[in-house]
């Protein structure tokens, strides 16, 4: 009787314990639904078959991350008579280039059945720094949220850039690359904007005339029912072992240093050549330097085809060069690297000028002529410093 009355006990504790359990479970369960916040997770993949849509085929489904992480799928569209599906990304400069007039295309169609939505099907590790010569950021999704407050997109822009889950079967071959589907969900148009690229010199009329014709439920000609779409190819994952190649033979550049007089650092801000000159005056002794430093590398790969050069200046004492030079091969500087040939560094502040406290880093940007363009005491914000080079007109977003 005593070990029945202990059985029925254990078993009583063993089912309190079990629903708390389960409550717990429940509880969790439901702060992640939620949240539902998404993270990112580009990865890796085996080359894969990208289709081709024809005329007629129905719109594939997707589900897929808007930039504030809420989830949108083709079915949030179903109350609409036409949907535009435009497959774009940040970094191209003809996805930029046709960016205004995309947005101006929206506003246009407001309070009519047609719904608009971009998709980013790059995957950020297939992108390297030296194809983001045109532009401020990268592809990852981080940057997408940058570029829809910043362009103030009056649609979602959905982010495909893990396995391509949803983009593969759509198969957009460049960026940008605009898809028109009817009621039906059926492929009426895939192609351009319009055949110019430069901005103010079109106004998407392909697009908007398979937007006009689909919407009256008539069909394309079939001559204009599928035109090339011009622009950045588009970024699959598995493009990626050309990346890691080209980032290992950036790895085997030589890195060398050379001393610089005050009289040739005068000369050196003079900047006679053709450039833009980027300059970092920095020290292995100096903490913000050492963590910003790969910045600078990024930025001469993103810029360094383009009108562009950076230059490393290093204001340890001119005793420290091996010291030096190793910090730089540990960064892979293979770029112009300078070290201050004097111990008088006040005679260095005097050249580049009364406004600088002496105080490290700092950075100059500097046009040909000697005019300092952008200037940094202190730390420099990535994102600011490559908007100011990117933006100034030596260098550009078009071509």
């Amino acid at each position: 009787m005593k070990n029945l009355k202990l059985s029925t006990f254990v078993l009583m504790a063993s089912l309190f314990v079990f629903a708390c359990g389960q409550q717990e479970s429940n509880q969790q369960e439901a702060t992640t639904a939620e949240s539902d916040e998404f993270i990112p997770n580009p990865q890796e993949m085996p080359e894969k078959e990208v289709p081709k849509l024809v005329i007629g085929d129905k719109a594939p489904y997707f589900r897929l991350p808007n930039v504030d992480g809420k989830y949108v799928s083709i079915d949030d569209f179903k109350d609409k008579d036409v949907l535009v599906i435009n497959f774009t990304c940040n970094h191209c400069p003809t996805a930029q280039a046709y960016e205004e007039r995309f947005i101006d295309l929206v506003d246009d169609y407001e309070g009519k059945s047609v719904a608009f939505v971009a998709i980013s099907p790059n995957s950020p590790i297939g992108l390297l720094p030296e194809e983001l010569g045109y532009t401020d950021l990268s592809d990852d999704f981080e940057a997408m949220q940058i570029r829809y407050k910043d362009m103030n997109y009056n649609f979602p822009y959905l982010y495909d850039g893990d396995v391509h889950e949803y983009s593969l079967a759509y198969g957009p071959t460049a960026t940008p690359h605009v898809f028109v589907f009817d009621k039906e969900r059926a492929l009426a148009y895939s192609g351009r904007l319009d055949a110019s690229e430069k901005p103010g010199t079109a106004n998407a009329e392909d697009l908007r005339n398979a937007i006009e014709k689909t919407l009256s439920g008539e069909a394309l000609d079939p001559d204009k029912a599928i035109t090339p779409a011009f622009g950045c190819s588009t970024k699959w994952a598995w493009k990626n072992e050309y990346t890691k190649k080209t980032n290992e033979e950036w790895k085997k550049k030589p890195v060398e240093i050379e001393k610089i007089s005050p009289e040739g650092l005068a000369e050196l801000l003079k900047n006679e050549t053709d450039e833009l000159l980027l300059i970092n005056f920095w020290a292995t002794w100096c903490g913000p330097c050492i963590v910003e430093y790969p910045e600078f590398i990024e930025i001469q790969r993103m810029y360094g085809n383009r009108d562009f050069q950076f230059v490393s200046l290093s204001m340890d004492n001119p005793n420290q060069e091996e010291k030096v030079l190793k910090f730089l091969k540990s960064k892979y500087s293979a770029v112009p690297n300078y070290l201050i040939d004097t111990e008088d560094k006040y005679a260095v502040i005097d050249v580049v000028g009364k406004d600088w406290d002496g105080s490290l880093p700092i950075t100059l940007l500097i046009e040909p002529g000697g005019n300092i363009a952008h200037k940094v005491m202190g730390e420099i914000k990535s994102l600011e410093l490559k908007r100011a080079i990117v933006d100034h007109p030596m260098i550009g977003r078009y071509y």
